[in-house]
């Protein structure tokens, strides 16, 4: 299978994204050659370390880099200040120096984890993210944003900081469980929906979490995903209009994943999310219903959940908290049809209706 290379421009930084099979191999090279200086700390979590992180640091070795290595325990729990310090402290007690590099191997956590250590310590220092999941392949670890979880929300403190490298290897998600695959697959069905009527209809065609699914359709269905954030991470790197999109499916996403106390996956909760927004949309006339209904038969046809049984205080509450609230407002991303999607700004009480209209409302 032939590697692709998907080429970011954000004002901030260029970079590219390298996606092919066996490429992790290659991380030390593909580093040297963006990035040079002599040393290294791999960044990794408890689950993925013992299957990436030696690969990792031997191919940044062999490129001549003094290799250390950091590893935190796995869980979006973790994604917390206190870990942060933790790595900032043994970046400070490996000596990296602003010309050196971090490089984040694992999920989107990981991704996070890595970025965000990597935009503080020393002010800035280089950043490689090579995600081993599809949702950070697809998803995370392009645009830059970096973030922990505070105990008020998810992703609350963190920073923008574009990556100098991303190497995407298309074999690591074959340590992936089925059930981890698929709640990945929420974010590939959200980049669908909000950019590109054709990869939906692809993605409901030939699902992808198929046991069968060829790998050579999987790395160009990662390659398109990635091209589509590209498109919009370069017009806006910071969010402050058209990347908005991006969180298609977020605001009550990220509000059921809080609630369940993040035992639900953020692709799940973002693929609940995404349904409960639609139907609200169809009901508020935004949308036909047919976008709704193909929203949900996608989400549904993937195994993922379609609504939620959260309680809608607890769901307004947690979404009212988040990042995207503006004083007495909240963006939220609707649906108008496959492949097209707008900004509302509503305030409190339009949204509590929204979460009224869309969520809990299946048997």
């Amino acid at each position: 299978m032939s590697t692709d290379v998907v080429k970011v421009s954000t004002p901030s930084r260029a970079y590219d994204v390298v996606v092919g099979q066996g490429v992790i191999d290659e991380v030390g090279e593909l580093t040297r050659k963006a990035c040079g200086g002599p040393a290294a700390c791999v960044i990794s979590d408890s689950n993925v370390a013992p299957l990436y992180a030696n690969a990792v640091a031997e191919s940044l070795q062999a490129a001549g880099y003094r290799t250390t290595l950091q590893v935190f325990p796995a869980g979006e729990q973790h994604k917390r200040l206190s870990t942060l310090s933790d790595l900032l402290e043994g970046l400070a007690q490996s000596e990296l120096s602003r010309d050196d590099v971090v490089v984040a191997v694992g999920g989107g956590v990981t991704g996070d984890m890595g970025g965000l250590a990597g935009a503080l310590y020393l002010r800035g220092c280089k950043v490689v993210q090579v995600p081993t999941s599809l949702l950070a392949m697809v998803d995370s670890s392009v645009g830059g944003k970096t973030a922990v979880d505070l105990e008020a929300g998810k992703n609350l403190a963190g920073a923008f900081f574009q990556p100098s490298l991303v190497v995407a290897d298309v074999d690591c998600l074959d340590t992936l469980t089925p059930a981890l695959f698929t709640d990945s697959c929420g974010e590939v069905i959200k980049h669908g929906v909000i950019r590109d009527a054709e990869l939906f209809q692809r993605l409901v065609r030939h699902p992808i979490n198929a046991p069968d699914f060829d790998p050579a359709e999987l790395q160009s269905v990662i390659v398109r995903n990635v091209e589509i954030k590209r498109d919009v991470v370069d017009q806006d790197e910071r969010e402050r209009g058209l990347r908005q999109i991006l969180n298609f499916g977020h605001t009550i996403g990220h509000a059921i994943e809080a609630a369940s106390d993040f035992r639900l996956g953020h692709g799940s909760s973002v693929a609940a999310g995404m349904c409960c927004i639609a139907r609200a949309s169809a009901r508020m006339g935004w949308c036909p219903a047919q976008v709704a209904d193909d929203i949900v038969s996608a989400v549904e046809a993937y195994g993922l959940p379609t609504d939620t049984t959260e309680d809608h205080d607890t769901l307004f509450s947690y979404a009212v908290h988040d990042k995207k609230r503006h004083g007495t407002t909240v963006n939220v991303v609707v649906p108008l049809a496959i492949g097209s999607v707008e900004v509302r700004r509503l305030s409190l009480d339009e949204f509590r209706h929204l979460i009224d209209l869309g969520c809990g409302t299946q048997a």
